[in-house]
């Protein structure tokens, strides 16, 4: 019995890199992303976000699961390729099935329910595997234990529950799901295994290009049969500067100096970096960036004087604090990011942070196309000064440091 696991489940090894398999399941991932922009821009009111925001933070929680399982066994081998098929598959479903998450339409299945349940197939698949995985690791097996008790048993009731209602109720009963789910995975202990830290942040690296990249694709989704033009080329390039920009702020050094800080840390930190920097930040910056889109979508399709707009056309109301507070949250998020990892304060991500939530009011007053335009602008003011104020140390992280 224990060699006939041992061909089911292939342990990680240290420089293992992201599978093939993987990227291909982040790609599903990222679709059903892509569905969660297209439900808030259709109702851009300040419930429907709300609904949009939590149904990303559900599939947020959906695939860490298995960025934590990736790094225990090899997700292209053996059962844990079947299973992750399995779950491309439900995560699919919860895909289409979002335009129903709240509101079933009439003939065909109950869209609340047929999303709950594909929701908890990902979840469940997630819980078996790793549970094979845990055989023959006694300290494994107790913390999927753990946290499977107290998290997923519970949620799941609060879930089903809140499928069979409507309105406010379903609503709650579902955040309240999330919430515990979240804050339960917090406190459940910190006895996972990371085997790979590279692979580990190789994999979150990855989610956060390829949200950046549906970022891009809402750009040309907000012109999409438009005949181009200047304002349209303009906006175009504005609008994958400031994704451009956004990788920038990532990659550039951050990304670097939490990988190495989670690799040099051993036991309990390394498995607290992995949690808080990787599971719990990571997921304001996908939300930003997923915010950020829904702008972007929406001064594209001004600027193209789609659907009876104008250029001078401004950009109020949920559209702009998208665009504008989807920036923010990217920025404090990579600030937590770097702080926990190294106990280092970005502060000029903070002040600029401050300055886009002040400028939001002039924004507001201005053509859409220059509303985008003082982002792009403020954005680039805070890379250059990084580059140009912290020139040695970055150097120094990005060629000199091992």
């Amino acid at each position: 019995m224990p060699g006939s696991v041992r061909t089911r489940m292939t342990p990680v090894a240290e420089d293992a890199s992201v599978t093939q398999l993987e990227l291909f399941f982040d790609l599903v991932i990222v679709f059903a992303f892509t569905m969660v922009t297209d439900f808030a821009a259709h109702d851009a009111t300040g419930v429907n976000l709300l609904r949009a925001l939590l149904i990303l933070a559900m599939l947020w929680w959906a695939w860490i699961g298995y960025s934590w399982l990736g790094n225990v066994i090899k997700a292209d081998e053996g059962i844990a390729r079947v299973a992750m098929f399995a779950a491309m598959g439900a995560v699919f479903i919860i895909a289409i099935t979002i335009p129903e998450a709240f509101h079933d339409l009439p003939g065909g299945w109950y869209g609340p329910l047929v999303f709950v349940i594909a929701y908890l197939i990902v979840r469940l698949t997630h819980l078996v595997v790793f549970w094979m995985a845990s055989a023959h690791d006694a300290q494994l097996r107790r913390q999927v234990i753990r946290w499977a008790a107290g998290s997923l048993s519970v949620a799941s009731v609060l879930l089903v529950v809140g499928a069979a209602t409507t309105g406010t109720a379903q609503l709650g009963l579902w955040l309240a799901a999330l919430v515990w789910d979240m804050g339960w995975t917090f406190f459940a202990g910190n006895e996972w295994r990371l085997y790979s830290p590279s692979h580990f942040a190789e994999r979150y690296g990855l989610i956060v290009i390829i949200a950046l990249g549906e970022s891009i694709v809402s750009i040309g989704v907000g012109v999409a049969g438009l005949p181009i033009s200047w304002s349209i080329t303009v906006g175009s390039m504005l609008g994958l500067g400031v994704a451009g920009l956004l990788w920038w702020a990532y990659f550039d050094v951050a990304a670097l100096v939490v990988e190495r800080a989670m690799h040099h840390a051993g036991g309990e930190r390394r498995i607290q970096i992995a949690r808080n920097c990787y599971t719990f930040w990571h997921f304001p910056m996908i939300a930003g960036i997923v915010a950020m889109a829904l702008g972007l979508k929406k001064v594209l399709n001004y600027v193209g004087g789609a659907q009876g707009h104008s250029l001078s056309d401004q950009l109020h109301g949920i559209p702009l604090f998208a665009l504008y507070g989807g920036v923010v949250a990217y920025l404090v998020a990579l600030v937590g990011f770097r702080h926990y990892a190294t106990g280092k304060v970005l502060v000029p991500r903070l002040v600029t942070a401050v300055v886009l939530l002040a400028l939001i009011p002039l924004a507001s007053a201005l053509p859409a196309l220059a509303a985008l335009g003082i982002l792009c602008a403020v954005l680039l003011a805070l890379i250059v000064f990084e580059v140009v104020r912290y020139a040695q140390p970055r150097d120094l992280i990005r060629h000199g440091l091992n």
